[in-house]
């Protein structure tokens, strides 16, 4: 969606509260041009990372033969916190949102209410060229292109080479979340999964119905009055069945409850790890804190949940959207056009650990010797599926949270009661 500016104030929708929490923030920060009317400096608010993003901002900087220069002002580091603060700062006009990295599920909420300032035709043809199909798909709102894929992520299926073949397990096939439950129970170990009250219990739960064809939300971008949920359905019981399944079972370990990213790569470096769904960062990680391990570690792409459907794994990553009240929006797109590059995604990729967006990245020298299991990761972001697209996306996923943790409780009855419980949130008659 591309909002015309002349009605973005209109749209919002901002309490009182909102704007005056907001508003010692955006006195401070609103001012973009430099004191002696120089070049620009335009703000880029970056997620926590290993410095990889103050390094592709010096870099763009030195790039822009003086035309701008980038400063990094860093968000929390939970993506919730996130969301708070950028929402907080775009509803109150700050104009100094001249870049963002945005975690996808953010763009719908952002772009609905005009948030963010339109993508020059110029930026899309050039930024989502060779691009795959998840992080395209996270970029786009309503059939329009509304932030520019910076990196993708997705969760791979990691094993110990010594339980799958006690197992019996040909890796070399896809497996399902079955099989490598059945194969927990029969080596006595224990399955890496995020069973945490977080984010990353709606990336599991949504994984589950996107690998069986049908999306928590059935129609994307609809009003409250109008969203129509694929939660009660058959897919709904199938992912109950696999969460309860695990947690009931104790396939999880005894911290699963507390279990995020960090903890279940813990599960899977013990003497009881056997299987794990994780992003790519535990490549690195394990080869760092415990490399006697690495020649017993394998991957292969996210479980299905039947044999004969192919999977759907998680998107992660992030998008570069330019706010709306930006003063300098045609030199941020500008500045995002570098950032975006296919050198700055390879080197991202490779010295942080975040998988790149463009495909021609994985061809990088570098980012291959790092990174063995590039074309698993290029190929599962091919085929992976973004959280449920809809600008009241935190209700969604908070209800999810709530519904579905702890894993032990999960049943039958959890599809409708989570169902039933958004629903009444969307209308207005229960909060969160």
């Amino acid at each position: 969606m591309h909002p015309e500016r002349d009605h973005r104030r209109s749209r919002r929708r901002v309490g009182a509260g909102l704007l005056a929490a907001s508003f010692l923030a955006v006195a401070a920060l609103s001012g973009c041009a430099s004191d002696d009317g120089g070049a620009p400096t335009l703000t880029w608010y970056i997620n926590p990372d290993d410095g990889g993003q103050a390094e592709i901002a010096k870099r763009c900087t030195e790039a822009s033969g003086g035309r701008y220069a980038i400063s990094t002002s860093l968000l929390p580091r939970d993506a919730s916190s996130q969301r708070e603060q950028l929402a907080r700062r775009l509803a109150a006009g700050d104009s100094s949102m001249d870049i963002m990295s945005l975690d996808p599920p953010f763009v719908p909420e952002l772009a609905e209410p005009g948030f963010l300032a339109p993508v020059p035709q110029n930026v899309i043809d050039e930024t989502t060229k060779d691009v795959v199909e998840g992080a395209l798909a996270g970029a786009t709102w309503k059939d329009q292109v509304v932030a520019v894929p910076f990196w993708a992520n997705t969760q791979l299926l990691w094993y110990r080479k010594s339980v799958a073949e006690k197992a019996g397990l040909d890796m070399t096939q896809p497996v399902t979340w079955d099989q490598i439950m059945d194969a927990a129970r029969e080596t006595e170990t224990q399955l890496g999964v995020q069973g945490v009250r977080s984010e990353s219990m709606t990336v599991w739960v949504n994984a589950l119905y996107e690998s069986q064809g049908q999306g928590i939300i059935e129609n994307p971008g609809a009003g409250k009055d109008e969203v129509e949920l694929g939660i009660d359905t058959p897919a709904g019981q199938e992912a109950a069945r696999i969460i309860g399944t695990i947690g009931r079972d104790g396939l999880g370990g005894p911290g699963l409850s507390t279990a995020d990213e960090s903890a279940s790569m813990a599960t899977f470096q013990s003497d009881k790890g056997s299987f794990m769904v994780n992003w790519p960062f535990v490549w690195p990680a394990t080869e760092s804190s415990k490399p006697e391990l690495m020649d017993d570690i394998g991957w292969a792409l996210y479980p299905r949940v039947t044999a004969d459907q192919e999977t759907a794994p998680p998107l992660g990553g992030i998008m570069l959207g330019v706010g709306s009240e930006s003063q300098h929006p045609e030199l941020a797109y500008e500045a995002i056009t570098c950032i975006a590059s296919v050198d700055n995604q390879a080197f991202y990729f490779e010295s942080n650990g975040n998988p790149a967006a463009k495909t021609a990245a994985y061809d990088d020298a570098a980012v291959k010797e790092k990174f063995p299991m590039a074309p698993e990761i290029r190929e599962s972001l091919e085929m992976a599926k973004p959280r449920p697209q809809t600008q009241y996306y935190n209700e969604v996923s908070t209800a999810v949270q709530q519904r579905w943790t702890p894993a032990e409780a999960v049943g039958e009855n959890t599809p409708a009661a989570t169902e039933s419980f958004i629903s009444e949130v969307l209308r207005g008659e229960r909060l969160l």
